[in-house]
């Protein structure tokens, strides 16, 4: 007689995790997971070396109040930045929750590209070496990766001033460049990316800034074959959207988060 292997039987579909966002029953549950993500979020931005300076910020609309954000205060570092560190600024960029300044000339663009799209919860804008590289080239990302064909026909250029920005008006002419799309090339300065959360602003920021990194090498050393148009827009529907974006941004968080958990104080 032999005993014959078993073969294993499969476990329902149904009955293994799957990460999706989570829905909050309370304004305060739902703001300190606003506010969590976007602490972790500039950790990332910190680690990947995406701040100048004093440069760069991600904004959170606040769920309560829509017309504040809950933004990085001016001067510190992504890599020190914790969840009680944060800033509740409303629309003029004056704090209402705080007690650190934050950069006004910033603000300026965030603020007006919130108040340009409701439907934006998170704007990520700040100086990536890549992004500002192609950025001096005053290019929008070509269809050459299967992951930058989630910005096909979903990004633009913008080419107007490219010095520090204080006028609302400015503000306003970036986040009309925008219009409804989920990222902006702003020519000479680098990247700017929207979401409906946070890690879908970040996720989008990290990998154009990728995407940007591809480009410049790949036409560094020949020169690129592109996607063609039709697989490029079905990539982008299955690739594009925010609820991919969050998914796909997941293992960074809990990589940061397991990492640096001060972060959450």
């Amino acid at each position: 007689m032999t005993n014959e292997p078993q073969t294993p039987t499969p476990i329902p579909t149904d009955q293994l995790r799957f990460t999706m966002p989570p829905q909050h029953t309370s304004l305060p549950d739902k703001r300190r997971y606003r506010k969590e993500r976007l602490a972790a979020a500039l950790r990332l931005f910190g680690r990947f070396g995406y701040e100048e300076g004093v440069a760069g910020h991600i904004t959170v609309r606040d769920p309560e109040f829509t017309d504040c954000y809950w933004v990085n205060p001016f001067g510190m570092p992504f890599g020190h930045i914790t969840v009680s560190d944060l800033l509740l600024v409303n629309e003029s960029g004056q704090v209402v929750e705080g007690r650190s300044h934050v950069n006004q000339a910033a603000f300026v663009v965030h603020s007006s590209v919130h108040q340009a799209r409701p439907d934006v919860v998170a704007v990520a804008h700040s100086r990536s070496v890549h992004g500002r590289a192609l950025a001096a080239l005053g290019e929008p990302l070509e269809p050459i990766t299967q992951e930058v064909c989630a910005f096909f026909e979903d990004h633009a250029v913008y080419g107007g001033t490219t010095g520090v920005v204080v006028d609302e008006d400015e503000g306003r002419a970036i986040a009309a460049a925008l219009g409804g799309y989920k990222a902006l090339i702003l020519r000479n300065r680098g990247l700017l990316t929207v979401g409906d959360s946070v890690d879908a602003a970040a996720w989008w920021f990290i990998t154009m800034e990728r995407a940007a990194q591809v480009q410049l090498t790949a036409k560094a050393s020949g020169k690129p074959v592109p996607i063609d148009y039709a697989d490029a827009m079905r990539t982008r529907e299955q690739l594009g959207n925010d609820l991919v974006a969050w998914i796909n941004y997941q293992p960074l968080y809990l990589q940061i988060t397991r990492d640096e958990p001060d972060l959450l104080s």
